[in-house]
């Protein structure tokens, strides 16, 4: 089984490259589903319905999130009814949405989607190792793979968490700093990991912002309104070449398109 995992769409122009290329490029991989994280896609901060519904269109089977999944009110609503988002399972039981989901795969597959922030230079939220516990007792005996999508800004947060829960785990990858690593390897219990998957946005641009935005914001320390930036578009993603029946991770793949 082939899970493909998208880094963080960045921005509405970005859909229709998508929508252009992403069916193809999953055919051609033979990824069975396509996972990507999807905070960023109106343009910076958030996820509205109607772009959720544009990327689930666009070959997209199931969307993680992160800091900025309540940036928008109108998705406040729909993330309690979507069967394909979830957000980070450490934000407060009160918060909407829900942290984890279950997706059926075409071969009858239930892979568990488990999202999580991280607390290092982020958002003081829960513990996420606790959180994470919680995702997969509540879901026991309810799936036959797991995936985990950590959203965080500390390299060795997302590596902590990936061996503590190595095997336990068919997938895990990073998202947040929109920058892909190379450091793609299976762990010593059959974890497929990669550190950040990437970015899928504007190529030339400061993390999918137009560049003078952020130069300007970083000299001078005013404020300043964030846009995404032009020119081309690539995606990046990770490909995972799973086991269904060991639930371990054969090989792990870097994908640019």
């Amino acid at each position: 089984m082939k899970i493909l995992a998208l880094g963080d769409v960045v921005g509405e122009r970005t859909l229709p490259f998508l929508k252009e290329k992403l069916w193809s490029k999953r055919r051609e991989l033979g990824a069975d589903l396509v996972i990507a994280n999807g905070e960023n896609v109106c343009d910076i901060h958030g996820l509205s319905p109607r772009c959720a519904e544009v990327l689930l269109s666009a070959g997209v089977d199931f969307i993680t999130s992160g800091n900025h999944i309540f940036d928008r009110r109108d998705a406040h609503d729909f993330l309690n009814d979507a069967p394909s988002v979830i957000r980070p399972c450490n934000y407060p039981a009160a918060c909407p949405g829900e942290g984890s989901r279950i997706i059926t795969s075409a071969e009858g597959w239930r892979v568990l989607v488990v999202n999580v922030a991280g607390s290092v230079f982020m958002e003081a939220l829960g513990d996420p190792f606790r959180a994470v516990e919680f995702e997969l007792d509540r879901h026991r005996r309810g799936y036959d793979l797991a995936v985990l999508d950590i959203h965080a800004e500390a390299t060795s947060e997302k590596l902590a968490l990936a061996r503590y829960f190595d095997g336990r785990f068919a997938a895990i990858f990073g998202t947040h700093t929109h920058v892909q690593t190379a450091d793609e390897q299976i762990l010593p219990n059959g974890t497929g990991y990669i550190t950040d998957v990437g970015m899928t946005g504007p190529t030339e641009s400061i993390l999918g912002v137009t560049p003078e935005n952020v130069i300007e914001k970083i000299r001078t320390h005013m404020p300043r309104r964030f846009t995404v930036a032009e020119g081309p578009i690539t995606a990046n993603g990770v490909l995972f070449d799973i086991d269904p029946v060991t639930a371990k991770t054969k090989a792990v793949r870097r994908i640019i398109f």
